[in-house]
């Protein structure tokens, strides 16, 4: 496995323990139970993906992790958003998560599409 794809093995599973970690603090209603269980399970859904990307068969197989692992971030983002906008956590505790989600996401979605352009030329 290459640097790079070690550093983002390690980055992935941070940021999940992030999010965990934040949801502990939510106030103990339905909205913050729903939210908090839909976050978790994307941002450790972008970790486990990620992670089984990268010990992948073949290049089509990472690439169909990938896609997931981009789609379980995204879905990430909107649900640190709904935190945000319903004030379950503070937008200081908040906002340096979402940043580095979409950073990552940026960087997923260029190997997501650089991929896809080499396994699928014709497309």
């Amino acid at each position: 496995m290459s640097q790079f794809s070690e550093k983002l093995r390690n980055q992935t599973k941070e940021i999940a323990l992030k999010t965990i970690k934040l949801t502990r603090n939510f106030p103990n209603n339905v909205e913050a139970w729903t939210i908090s269980k839909q976050l978790i399970r994307s941002c450790t859904s972008v970790a486990a993906n990620y992670r089984s990307a990268c010990r992948g068969r073949s290049s089509r197989e990472f690439y169909a992790k990938l896609c997931i692992a981009v789609e379980e971030l995204d879905e990430s983002i909107l649900w640190l958003e709904f935190t945000d906008k319903l004030e379950l956590a503070k937008t200081e505790q908040i906002s340096p998560i979402v940043n580095e989600m979409k950073e990552l996401l940026a960087i997923l979605t260029t190997s997501k599409s650089t991929l896809n352009q080499k396994l699928f030329p014709d497309k």
